[in-house]
């Protein structure tokens, strides 16, 4: 059945579910210290279906993230999902750039010198944010913190837009405010506005640190598939 709209009930109360989910972490954003105008919602759609995005867009949450190239390329064609700004902020592999090229808003992850050639060369001009592991953790991807001015200027050097920083929370449960706060430093030294970091668990210590983008997956879309 569906409403006058046109718009069937199971996909309504799924429009519902999200809203108030999204509502429950702008609560947590503000109760945390942060203001909304600041820090925004980045709903990560990872191993979610392909019409999560056009329930998202239909509330206005509009900006997505996906960690796999091959899932964006995906999601990015279906129907009702013509507004949103896809954010690639998983692993990137050379190889998979060019399929992304002009489907991608906000390429997070760039972690790597040849990673940002090819962007510039199949998607030039593009906006980026270089990835710092700023956890010191070997198996996550990221450049270290020592490196992240000469990534940065690499670049700019190749005509790419580059708005900030992003960065992971320690996965072994300590203290990531520690992380968060290294990572604004850096990005206040190099004059850099955008702070990617904080997830479902940690947004708090996120915001705290100033983060301008949460990204969140579980605690938008839930354990189970929307």
């Amino acid at each position: 059945m569906t409403d006058p709209t046109g718009v069937g009930h199971q996909e309504l109360a799924r429009r519902q579910e999200l809203v108030e989910r999204l509502e429950a972490i702008q609560q947590r954003i503000v109760r945390a210290g942060g203001s909304l105008e600041r820090t925004a919602v980045l709903g990560v759609t990872k191993t979610r279906p392909a019409s999560v995005a056009a329930t998202a867009a239909a509330i206005g949450l509009i900006d997505l993230g996906e960690n796999y190239s091959q899932e964006l390329v995906a999601k990015a064609s279906q129907p009702g999902a013509e507004s949103v700004r896809w954010h690639m902020i998983g692993p990137v592999q050379r190889n998979k750039v060019r399929k992304l090229a002009g489907l991608v808003h906000l390429w997070q992850t760039v972690d790597r010198r040849d990673l940002a050639s090819e962007i510039a060369k199949r998607d030039p001009s593009a906006l980026v944010l270089v990835q710092v592991n700023s956890t010191d953790e070997p198996q996550k991807s990221g450049c270290a913190p020592t490196e992240a001015a000469g990534l940065v200027s690499h670049c700019a050097d190749l005509g790419l837009g580059v708005r900030g920083l992003m960065t992971i929370g320690p996965t072994d449960g300590s203290d990531p405010r520690p992380a968060f706060s290294l990572l604004r430093s850096i990005a206040e030294r190099l004059q850099l506005a955008e702070l990617s970091m904080g997830m479902s668990d940690d947004l708090e210590a996120a915001v705290k640190e100033g983060s301008t983008m949460i990204r969140v997956g579980t605690a938008l879309f839930g354990k189970r598939q929307l």
